[in-house]
């Protein structure tokens, strides 16, 4: 009978070597796949919570309302506030950018819903007094660097926080009662998102006011 030889230990080394390298190329490729699955579901859900919080703020210059107590849209360089008309009633909301946690943050407040002058006043009111931390404040967006809001007025684009068009108060308004300035026709904010977010350079978003 012919004599039956066997793998030699050498053999059997090299084989699992080179089914150890196998293995560890196979589990690279997988781990690159799942990395870059990962990425992917992240700069999903970013894209689709900033164009959430981006319709909410075109819901709300699209809702603006000048009730004659309160100014219905004013921007102070870090707040821009408004008075919103619902079914129920005049609301004041506010946006600002406040620094939270290392890092800027995006904020919406919104008051409650009013019907007379006096508690509207008292909402705008609570609005110039907001610290970060308020019922009815949302942390919406994250690593937002910076932010610059324009009103269009004119025909042209100008900072919001410059003089524009001046309305002179109404017919048989009290005396002493100051111009204000008219509200605008459009709205454009432009952010500007902090390395690491996730979002990178700027983003410009215009909005319409209601009629």
């Amino acid at each position: 009978m012919a004599q039956q030889r066997g793998f030699t230990l050498v053999e059997v080394l090299v084989a699992l070597l080179i089914l150890s390298i196998m293995a560890a190329m196979a589990w690279q490729g997988v781990d690159g796949i799942v990395r870059t699955r990962d990425a992917s579901q992240r700069l999903l859900e970013q894209t689709l919570r900033l164009n959430t919080v981006l319709a909410q703020w075109q819901t709300d210059l699209g809702a603006v309302q000048d009730t004659g107590a309160v100014p219905p849209l004013v921007f102070d360089g870090a707040t821009l506030r408004m008075t919103r008309g619902v079914p129920e009633g005049v609301q004041v909301v506010a946006w600002s950018l406040r620094p939270e946690a290392g890092s800027n943050a995006w904020l919406r407040w919104a008051g409650p819903v009013v019907t007379g002058s006096a508690a509207l006043q008292d909402s705008w009111f609570a609005s110039q007094q907001l610290q970060g931390g308020e019922p009815g404040q949302l942390r919406t967006l994250d690593g937002v660097s910076q932010w610059q809001v324009y009103f269009f007025q004119g025909n042209a684009w100008s900072n919001a926080q410059s003089t524009g068009n001046v309305v002179a108060p109404p017919p048989g308004a009290a005396s002493g009662v100051a111009p204000r300035q008219a509200l605008p026709s459009g709205v454009r904010v432009v952010l500007s998102f902090a390395e690491g977010s996730g979002m990178s350079g700027t983003l410009t978003r215009d909005a319409l006011l209601g009629p």
